[in-house]
């Protein structure tokens, strides 16, 4: 069933952090109900750019999806509805757009005071930005990370949208939206989660800020011990051009690491030696050009030396550990990264083809939302627990 079984969410159709945040909650077994507009330019044209099919859009896994026109009275009642069941609303538009519609926190609370309403945006929902038009480059940007993204003077090389939209954006929204839902639930009123994306990437350099403000992390990107600078730290170019990626950051892990490496290292400097770091780095470079990635795979396999080959998706899908657990999961051609966290007891839902833009209807969903559901006996276990 999943941790999340008996949550209700209804989310307005987005890009980026939306559909992330919907598919964390989904697949922890959260019922979620995705309002689509019939006539929705933006998403069309999306659609058009990425050529994306409906069941491709894994991030829409597990989310039902209902077609609603947002701008006629009809279509307000429905989500009115839809919320006054839930215990969850997401949507992802700039500042007063809901409030617009007619779906702003006071009408939504106005129906149900327990309601957790979740606002995904770039810039949040106050301040000199809020308003501006961005995508996951500008919010890293303005977080200072993708300052740090660049490297021996080189341009700043943006993480795909991994930082922004999913991880600083989907991900803490979903903590947010979690921890709201909990708190609710005792207290029988709802709140207004405000989940900007810069603050969600801001959050994720704490450590970083520490190091800072202790001397220990320069501002220069490429400079530091976990950006390219630590010739023990980094990755290496294979015979085959493929790539070794290097973590041996204690002494012991160094040792077993440059052990292997099958060379002379009589002459090596010692790994705290910074001043020797730029030899260093050519020394380690040499030895593991000597080799293809796939022959450095067998001599570090099962070692403390922190070294592994960089995979490609085919790859890691692959690769007989992931195998094990099932980090990846096959649906009808395509590649599903399994849910995570894992739970001993309550398991999560499995990876499915997400289905088309409104598919079902609000009547549907709205009788099986206002129907008790069968007493099973293992509910009427569950009840009596």
């Amino acid at each position: 069933m999943g941790p999340l079984h008996d949550v209700r969410v209804v989310v307005l159709a987005g890009m980026g952090p939306v559909p992330f945040a919907s598919m964390l909650l989904a697949d922890l077994g959260a019922e979620v109900v995705r309002i689509a507009r019939p006539e929705n330019r933006q998403a069309r044209l999306l659609e058009q750019a990425a050529a994306l099919p409906p069941e491709h859009d894994l991030v829409n896994r597990g989310v039902r999806s209902v077609p609603v026109d947002l701008k006629s009275p009809e279509g307000r009642e429905q989500v009115l509805a839809l919320c006054e069941l839930a215990d969850v609303f997401i949507e992802g538009f700039r500042p007063g757009v809901v409030e617009r519609l007619g779906l702003g926190p006071e009408a939504l609370h106005g129906r149900n005071p327990a309601l957790v309403m979740a606002r995904l945006t770039g810039y949040g929902q106050d301040g000199p930005m809020a308003h501006s038009a961005g995508h996951d480059i500008n919010y890293v940007a303005q977080s200072g990370v993708l300052h740090a993204l660049g490297g021996w003077g080189s341009a700043p090389m943006p993480p795909i949208n991994l930082l922004g939209d999913y991880a600083g954006g989907g991900a803490v929204a979903a903590l947010g939206i979690v921890s709201a839902v909990f708190e609710a639930r005792a207290s029988g009123r709802g709140q207004v989660v405000d989940a900007a994306m810069v603050d969600g990437v801001a959050l994720l350099t704490t450590k970083i800020q520490g190091l800072r403000a202790a001397g220990l992390h320069s501002d220069d990107p490429g400079s530091n011990y976990l950006d390219g600078n630590a010739p023990f730290y980094g990755t290496y170019r294979c015979a085959d051009g493929r790539y070794l990626a290097v973590g041996c950051l204690e002494a012991d892990f160094y040792v077993e690491f440059v052990s292997r490496l099958g060379v002379d290292l009589s002459d090596w400097p010692e790994q705290g030696d910074q001043e020797q770091w730029p030899r260093l780095r050519e020394l380690i470079g040499q030895a593991v050009e000597s080799r293809t990635m796939a022959e450095w795979a067998q001599v570090f396999e099962g070692t403390d030396a922190c070294v592994t080959p960089v995979l490609t998706f085919d790859e890691a899908a692959a690769h007989p550990h992931n195998r094990e657990r099932d980090t990846f999961v096959e649906v009808e051609g395509a590649l599903h990264p399994a849910p995570a966290p894992r739970f001993s007891r309550t398991g999560s839902r499995a990876p499915a083809t997400p289905g088309g833009l409104g598919e079902e209807s609000v009547e549907v969903v709205l009788k099986e939302w206002t129907t008790p559901p069968p007493v099973t006996a293992e509910r009427s276990a569950t009840i009596a627990e």
